[in-house]
């Protein structure tokens, strides 16, 4: 039996998305007699949910594809698969080797955070430098009195300037100024809690467009070549995909990304170039309505999906990342990562999930616009992030600064 077949007073309301994204999302059954026990996550139904690895296993050994999935004819290296009901969309599975999973992984971690590229959790600590080194030395991040002025102190040099508190990264023990305690955050907390960053040209979550005049550096060649190889199948015929912004997201246990649509870019006809990383996850793909029932899918780490076109008008989200040792489908990257230097990535994927989409933004088409001050704890954008909540309007993981219909975790 998967889940309740009680009908709740609000399953007439909800939209045909919204089901599905309860009806994968995890729950845990809290009938163990104790306490102590581990909670085991409830028992999902995943028969329905599109396995394009299977397909491809399939296409490989000359058997039909299933009915409405289509192959793209083209001379990329890797089949790649259409759903005949959602024009527009690509999927490639296992289009990205291993050992290029891991560079990506370790990129997305070490070098995609730093400033001038903006996190999560600018709105509160202001820009961060090398979370994940402090994280993989057990380094806390302390509050500094705004008078404290002893050069001879501890403190390192991974320091945090925002207008007010000022923030240090430190070493564990014994951490006070002036006989006070401070407030402070282990790194590794804020590592679990990165929720995204942007790259290239930076995106205002609150006004839902690029902001050309934040401070931001150009997405890495690497990343470029990789995203314009990947999207050449959606491509108009003629051009080539030339991306000037991206945006990671990263899943921790329990996180979704509410069903959403990416229209913030002005020309629909460039692809979104999405890369799955670490631990599977189910994708919901609807269509122009929430009210369009959605097409369920696996996305394992070294997928891409490709969304423009009309695709780009249709809601998707993520309401689960599986992180057992089952179903999680790790193993290669935990083999990649086994090495002592490695540790903390390794700790790190094995219960994560990191997506990084790509995108064609006109650097003409993008409208200036005023930046949010996100170093004041009291602003939409602070609460939201500090309180972790979620609305399935938003497009960001785990949090909402679109709105003001959260749902506390």
């Amino acid at each position: 039996m998967y889940g309740s077949e009680v009908a709740t007073a609000d399953d007439s309301e909800r939209t045909a998305f919204r089901k599905a994204e309860k009806k994968y999302k995890l729950y845990y059954d809290h009938n163990f007699k104790s306490s102590k026990k581990k909670k085991q996550p409830r028992a999902v139904d995943l028969s329905e949910v599109v396995d394009f690895k299977s397909i491809e296993d399939s296409f490989n050994r000359k058997e039909d594809l299933p009915p409405g999935t289509l192959l793209f004819p083209c001379d990329f290296d890797r089949p790649i698969f259409c759903l005949q009901s959602r024009p527009g969309f690509y999927f490639i599975p296992g289009a990205i080797g291993i050992e290029e999973q891991c560079h990506w992984i370790r990129e997305s971690l070490t070098s995609f955070p730093q400033p001038p590229n903006r996190t999560n959790h600018n709105a509160i600590y202001g820009p961060i430098n090398d979370l994940f080194i402090a994280a993989r030395e057990r380094k806390i991040l302390v509050e500094e009195d705004s008078s404290y002025t002893d050069e001879g102190s501890e403190f390192n040099s991974f320091v945090s300037h925002v207008d007010g508190p000022r923030w240090k990264f430190c070493k564990e023990p014994g951490v006070s100024s002036r006989g006070n305690m401070l407030k402070s955050i282990p790194a590794s907390g804020l590592l679990q809690k990165l929720r995204w960053s942007t790259l290239g040209l930076q995106f205002d979550w609150s006004k839902r467009n690029y902001n050309v005049c934040l401070p931001h550096n150009k997405i890495p060649d690497a990343l470029c070549q990789l995203a314009k190889k990947m999207a050449a199948p959606a491509m108009p015929g003629g051009e080539e995909f030339r991306p000037e912004a991206a945006i990671v997201n990263y899943f921790g246990l329990g996180d979704t990304l509410g069903g959403h649509l990416d229209d913030m870019e002005a020309d629909w006809t460039k692809p979104i170039v999405s890369i799955s990383l670490g631990c599977k996850a189910v994708f919901l793909l609807g269509g122009k309505s929430r009210q369009d029932p959605p097409v369920a899918m696996f996305l394992r780490s070294g997928d891409v999906v490709l969304m423009a076109g009309e695709a780009r008008e249709c809601f998707h989200g993520v309401p689960r990342i599986f992180t057992d040792e089952e179903k999680a489908e790790i193993n290669p990257l935990e083999l990649q990562f086994s090495q002592q230097n490695d540790l903390c990535l390794l700790e790190y994927i094995r219960t994560s999930r990191i997506n990084i989409n790509a995108r064609f933004e006109d650097t003409k088409a993008s409208i200036p616009v005023g930046s949010v001050d996100q170093s004041n704890p009291s602003s939409i954008e602070a609460i939201a992030l500090s309180i972790g909540a979620v609305c399935e309007k938003s497009p960001l993981v785990d949090n909402c600064v679109h709105c003001h219909q959260w749902e506390p975790r």
